[in-house]
């Protein structure tokens, strides 16, 4: 009787000091079950994951200001998500509109320029003499020639068309697909999240709830520092290209590589490549190109190695080397998904964790 009546009197203390109860043991093989469906799931999908990523995290980072004004002025939340959809659309349009035309215009001057420019660059390497290599000797001329040859024979494989034509169709698909589900997720996105919410099982919605409680602010603060890391990119790139390199059209080249930034791996490559044609027109000589080659690497390392686990790891509460840890094994495992994933779900755990633990430090 005794024992009975303690328990029935621990219950309700617990219920007021905000206890969580701990799993039991069925429980706790359906979570790991669940989540290792889940991540093989993910695992066997993750090549049409990155859309409905980068539309969820938009959406995601701008629902607290749609909630705000239509609280604020009491109109339909739908009106302030189609305005900032329209807003968001223009500004990547027109950015990436603009880039794409000049890169166009740069590459048909890189094209018709590129034998004298070869010419050039391998004279400059070699000077007036000849190479002599397995007793084959080759001027300047000719081994620009050559390697003009070999490039346009790697371009006009028909594999090699296959895959561009394939990259780009795929670009082009995922991005209308992105647009999409970015207008979905700004109309409703409270919607879907009930959704999710509603796989809970009642009885463990509280203890979901109190998660996500913990959870919402670091992971708002976490992009909020992705935002802070394209800042510093478009900064760096400006100061690399435009003040010490000199290239034409610093300012646009630095902005697309910010805005490039939030897209992993892809990104960023894509911006040095389009950066490095630019370079390559005004190039003077193999220095020019060794110059732009060391600007790459250290704005590359500055990012990855240094000033992006530094901010990240601050606006999560992460220690930087989780969060090296958390890019390299999602990249590994996942590809540029498992690169956007890695650091939230690390979040995720730790924040499960620390409320199953009662650590509210």
């Amino acid at each position: 009787m005794k024992s009975a009546r303690t328990g029935s009197e621990e219950a309700p203390a617990a219920a007021r000091t905000g206890a969580i109860q701990p799993l039991d043991s069925g429980e706790t093989r359906a979570v790991v079950l669940a989540a290792s469906a889940i991540a093989v799931f993910l695992y066997f999908i993750k090549a049409i994951l990155l859309p409905f990523l980068l539309a969820a995290i938009i959406a995601y980072i701008c629902t607290p200001l749609l909630d705000r004004l239509a609280q604020r002025t009491r109109w339909p939340r739908v009106l302030f998500a189609i305005a900032a959809f329209l807003i968001i659309l223009a500004i990547a349009g027109s950015v990436l509109g603009y880039a794409a035309q000049r890169l166009v215009v740069e590459a048909r001057i890189i094209a018709a320029d590129l034998p004298d420019m070869l010419e050039r660059l391998t004279r400059e390497a070699l000077g007036d003499e000849p190479l002599h290599l397995f007793g084959q000797s080759l001027s300047a001329h000719e081994i620009a020639q050559s390697a003009l040859e070999n490039l346009r024979d790697l371009v006009g494989q028909t594999g090699g068309l296959a895959v561009i034509t394939g990259y780009s169709l795929a670009t082009i698909m995922g991005v209308f697909l992105t647009l999409v589900l970015l207008f979905y997720f700004l109309a409703d996105g409270h919607g879907v999240a009930r959704g999710l919410f509603w796989i809970v099982p009642p009885h463990r919605r509280p203890l979901v709830t109190r998660i996500w409680t913990r959870l919402d602010p670091v992971l708002m603060r976490y992009f909020i520092g992705i935002f802070a890391i394209v800042i510093y990119a478009t900064v760096a790139a400006y100061v690399g290209l435009g003040v010490i390199l000199n290239i034409r059209h610093a300012v646009l080249l630095a902005l697309l590589t910010g805005i490039l930034e939030t897209v992993p791996v892809i990104g960023p490559t894509s911006a040095a490549i389009i950066a490095g044609l630019v370079s390559l027109r005004t190039a003077t000589g193999l220095m020019s190109i060794f110059a732009y080659t060391i600007y790459a690497i250290v704005l590359r390392l500055s990012i990855d190695q240094l000033v992006g686990p530094i901010v990240l790891g601050r606006a999560a509460q992460v220690h930087p080397a989780l969060i090296i840890f958390c890019f390299l094994a999602g990249g590994v495992v996942f590809g540029i998904p498992g690169i956007i994933l890695a650091v939230p779900v690390a979040l995720l755990i730790r924040s499960t964790l620390a409320t199953l633990y009662g650590d509210d430090g």
